[in-house]
């Protein structure tokens, strides 16, 4: 899996409020999923997290399911 690096000035730069609040909701979805914290908040914003949640339920592994939907 690459790293995605973003700078805390890109995060921050640009960002509402709301859309602060939106990427840490997604970030705990993927993390609820199973995903660690840190893989979590760098794809919070990049991946759809029904699409990690169906294939979970389905029985797939969440780091695996991150694979498969990047």
């Amino acid at each position: 899996m690459e790293p995605i690096l973003i700078s805390d000035a890109e995060l921050v730069g640009d960002t509402t409020d709301e859309e602060l609040l939106i990427h840490a909701w997604r970030a705990e979805q993927l993390h609820r999923l199973g995903l660690s914290r840190i893989l979590a908040e760098t794809f919070a914003g990049l991946i759809d997290w029904h699409e990690i949640a169906a294939l979970v339920a389905r029985g797939c592994p969440p780091n695996l399911a991150l694979e498969i939907v990047r």
